[in-house]
């Protein structure tokens, strides 16, 4: 007599309830860098971080290497605050969203998955660029580079690639808020760009105003140039700041996602 085994029923119950989180991890990553738009985001920033790099090594008189690396990113976190942005509300735009959705039912696992395939694609990126950019500026600067001490050479290189992947999911997370490109897109330079500059100009008030000043330090921009400032000073702050940013953004996407319809 066969006897009867239910390997059926447990290939429904996985299909049922979902890839895995590796599958849909390889799936974003698949879609993220199978787009023209992410190598011609990345391919801005790099082109931007040797560009400003080598000229303010130039233009400095031979001035720290490192901090011509780091400097670059007041320059590129829009382009990586875009790159995130556009990377969800692509699929808004194409309706590919409802075939995501289908194909990965758990929403926050879709969610978390692209976070993560956001920060390696990123991150990856941004850690070429500024090896290029050291080729670049290394050769330029008169000061050398002292890697002996993290405070003046590692860690300000390790927090700007953190920076940058901070500011792509900060892009991420008023993608999944807001859902429209253009809107997803504005927020993002709003808080990356133009926060900043209205900060400044509160800056000219006195006094009256110095509150909002102080309020300003904890903007992502304010709190990725503190991690970057070499010789690099107390992280605990300006970290918690970023982590703040991208879990109150992104976990209030997460809740948007499962709540909404596509």
């Amino acid at each position: 007599m066969t006897t009867l085994t239910s390997p059926r029923r447990s290939t429904f119950a996985d299909t049922a309830s979902g890839p895995t989180f590796t599958r849909t991890l390889r799936s974003e990553l698949l879609k993220l860098t199978t787009l023209r738009s992410t190598w011609w985001s990345l391919a801005i920033a790099a082109a931007l971080s040797v560009g400003i790099a080598g000229l303010y090594t130039a233009a400095s008189d031979g001035g720290s290497p490192i901090f011509g690396v780091v400097i670059s990113a007041q320059f590129t976190m829009l382009v990586a605050g875009i790159l995130g942005a556009i990377a969800v509300t692509g699929e808004y735009a194409t309706g590919m969203i409802r075939s995501t959705l289908t194909a990965t039912p758990r929403r926050p696992q879709l969610a978390l998955a692209k976070a993560l395939a956001i920060a390696l694609v990123v991150g990856a990126a941004t850690a070429l660029s500024y090896l290029i950019c050291l080729a670049v500026t290394v050769p330029l600067s008169t000061d050398a580079v002292t890697w002996s001490d993290p405070a003046q050479a590692g860690l300000p290189l390790l927090f700007g690639v953190l920076a940058m992947v901070a500011y792509a999911l900060i892009g991420m997370g008023f993608g999944m808020l807001i859902r429209n490109g253009a809107g997803a897109i504005a927020a993002t330079v709003g808080v990356l760009f133009v926060a900043p500059i209205a900060v400044n100009l509160f800056a000219l008030g006195g006094a009256s105003w110095q509150w909002v000043v102080d309020l300003g330090r904890y903007l992502p921009v304010a709190a990725g140039s503190d991690l970057t400032a070499i010789p690099t000073g107390d992280v605990l702050v300006p970290a918690l700041t970023l982590a703040g940013w991208v879990l109150a953004l992104v976990g209030a996407g997460i809740v948007v996602l499962q709540r909404r319809d596509a």
